[in-house]
């Protein structure tokens, strides 16, 4: 077969794999490996293989150039410059090169679509030349982002490469970075004939790319900012452990599905000469695709026996691009979740609604780098942190920074109902609609009427977080954060005698008894862990274990567990600073967390259920609370008994 048409034949077999529906190829398991492979076939020869395995400069590829690498006399030429940045807040004393594309139908007179790339400029410019020009791309501006280099004090040849630290970490930095240094710092240049730069805001405009370490950068920011990036491309991704990724395929699962279209490729030599002590990095993308395709994303791959390496990736660009943009510019959706319990707990539908949301000032609505950590969630500023709700559905909050304690009148619209002192107070609702206060400030536990009026329960508890009993039994979580697990479980009987239940947590926080009144969980604030104990008929508890465990964001050392609620299929709903955790608390599978619900990407604080149904959860950020309607219904903890 002459080379001309190898390569027709090829690049059409590989367009037609491309066009299968995610969920056909995911599905196929006796695929031909002209499709999705390159030239080089499953049944190659040890000479074939052993080209695969030299090194990218000394080795022939054995894949074909696709087409649209070919220059045309028509296509018009776009334009490549680079420029330099450094002083970068996110990754301090770095400098590294950008280089920007920027396509002749370009015209500045209206925001471009955006594509990131990792590693230099990882779509050639002349596929964008000629996809631009066939109009199945956007007219769309490539930014090629390179990792940052810091060089040393003196004459000492030993830089520091933030490759790995920068592409490879799973937090929010390098979004952070991209959001507030990198684009910005793009849309400030012009092009050699005087064009400014705009790009698009939408996320359905944005795609990101990155192959190897850069491919785990480029999906972190994609799944962390689906309101920054909703299309993906991803090869020889290395989601191993190597600073978290392979926590990625469990975290997919597990989490809410976003708005994101995904597409992979790798083969079956995949591996790094360094690097088979992190994990098969094969399978890894394999268990990656069959996450995302089981989660309900649009996702598709091409899967080969291949190495580490760029060349495939280039094969089939334009067919990825093509698959990425298609449709365009119909926004980029959620799917419908695999997730059993997402799938019972979520209604179709229905999204998070901001109820309540603090007028910050100017200063403070400026970007300020939170760091490499997570803040914590309240602080003296916050202006809501515990949520509870009365017999009749009503939600109250309480604003840790003036101690006021408010009630909804509708979305957006609250009233004042009393004011304690400032401080993280917890709040929970006893019988007959008494308002029970932690005051933290003043180490004592208040009840209110519903006319507003004060009575001193007892006092001696520095309390953070609180559950009341149909027969008036209270348990009071103390934190002592400042001292390793030298947090309490108070328990208080109707009257006002008190004593310790338990102890020896990590920062007591979340408080709250299954539907039946069988079991208290406990959140460790500090750690990663909720503690479960029976309770007995006269309200001790006994058998006390870290029954739960938690996830943990990469930027923390602890899950942050704020509220605890539950509903009436006896599933614990967690507060927490990857957002709403979901656990069962008995039986075989007791204590595992089973899915994670996102809120925005925030730190949640306070969590219960609300509204005359009890179908509608409410949840704190520190400054803001969001509501959902749901098809789970709470339990009101005032209307369980013990004993």
């Amino acid at each position: 077969m002459k080379r001309r048409d190898f390569l027709k034949s090829t690049v059409a077999g590989a367009a037609a794999a491309l066009t299968v529906p995610a969920v056909a190829v995911a599905e196929q398991k006796n695929v031909d490996s002209a499709v999705l492979s390159t030239s080089l076939p499953y049944s190659a020869t040890p000479a074939q293989i052993a080209e695969f395995d030299r090194p990218l400069s000394v080795r022939k590829p054995p894949y074909p150039e696709p087409p649209e690498m070919q220059a045309q006399l028509w296509v018009p030429r776009g334009q490549v410059f680079t420029f330099t940045m450094d002083n970068s807040i996110c990754f301090p004393g770095s400098t590294r090169t950008i280089f920007v594309y920027v396509p002749a139908q370009y015209k500045a007179d209206k925001p471009a679509c955006v594509m990131l790339s990792m590693d230099n400029l990882m779509v050639p410019p002349v596929i964008c030349d000629n996809l631009i020009y066939q109009k199945q791309m956007p007219v769309t501006i490539c930014i090629g982002l390179v990792s940052g280099v810091t060089q040393p004090v003196g004459n000492t040849n030993d830089p520091r490469y933030d490759r790995s630290f920068e592409f490879d970490s799973i937090t929010s930095v390098l979004s952070d970075f991209i959001e507030h240094e990198l684009l910005p710092a793009v849309q400030k240049q012009k092009t050699s004939d005087g064009r400014s730069i705009i790009l698009s805001d939408d996320p359905n405009d944005r795609c990101i790319t990155g192959g190897s370490t850069g491919a785990v950068a480029a999906f972190t920011v994609g799944w962390k900012r689906p309101d920054l990036f909703r299309r993906v491309f991803l090869w020889s991704m290395t989601a191993v452990a190597m600073r978290g990724a392979d926590r990625y395929p469990t975290l997919v699962r597990k989490t809410e599905n976003k708005p994101l279209r995904v597409f992979m490729i790798d083969g079956s030599h995949d591996e790094w000469w360094g690097g088979p002590e992190l994990g098969d990095w094969w399978l890894a993308n394999q268990a990656m695709e069959r996450a995302l395709f089981y989660s309900g994303y649009e996702v598709n791959h091409i899967w080969g026996i291949w190495g580490h390496c760029a060349g495939p990736a280039v094969t089939f660009f334009p067919d990825v691009v093509r698959w990425l943009w298609k449709d365009w510019p119909k926004p980029v959706t959620a799917g419908t979740p695999g997730n059993a319990v997402v799938n019972r707990l979520v209604k179709p539908g229905e999204g998070w609604r901001i109820a309540v949301e603090s007028k910050a000032s100017a200063a403070s609505s400026e970007y300020h780098f939170p760091g490499y950590v997570a803040k914590p969630v309240v602080t003296e500023t916050s202006t809501v942190a515990d949520l509870a709700s009365d017999s009749h559905g009503r939600v109250f909050f309480q604003n840790p920074s003036t101690g006021e304690i408010c009630r909804f009148i509708k979305s957006g619209k609250f009233e004042l109902f009393t004011k304690v002192s400032p401080g993280n107070n917890g709040l929970a609702f006893g019988p007959h609609d008494r308002l029970y206060v932690a005051e933290a400030a003043k180490s004592r536990i208040l009840a209110f009427d519903a006319s507003g009026s004060m009575h001193v329960v007892t006092e001696g508890i520095a309390g953070r977080s609180l559950t009341v009993t149909r027969n008036g039994l209270i348990y009071v979580t103390e934190a002592n954060e400042d001292r390793l697990h030298a947090g309490k479980v108070w328990l208080v009987q109707p009257g006002g005698k008190k004593k310790v239940v338990a102890e020896g947590i990590n920062g007591a926080v979340g408080i709250g008894l299954t539907p039946d009144g069988s079991w208290l969980c406990v959140g460790e604030h500090n750690g990663h862990h909720g503690w479960n104990y029976q309770v007995l008929a006269n309200g001790d508890l006994r058998y006390g274990e870290p029954f739960y465990w938690l996830h943990v964001p990469d930027s923390a050392n602890n899950c942050g567990i704020g509220q605890v609620c539950f509903d009436q299929n006896g599933w614990g709903y967690a507060a927490t600073r990857l957002g709403i955790q979901v656990f069962v608390t008995s039986g075989g599978e007791g204590g595992l967390v089973y899915a994670i619900v996102p809120v925005h990407e925030r730190q949640l604080a306070g969590i219960c259920f609300g509204d005359h149904d009890m179908q509608t959860l409410y949840v704190s950020t520190g400054t803001e609370i969001y509501t959902r309607k749901v098809q789970a219904v709470g339990v009101p903890q005032q209307s369980i008994s013990v004993g």
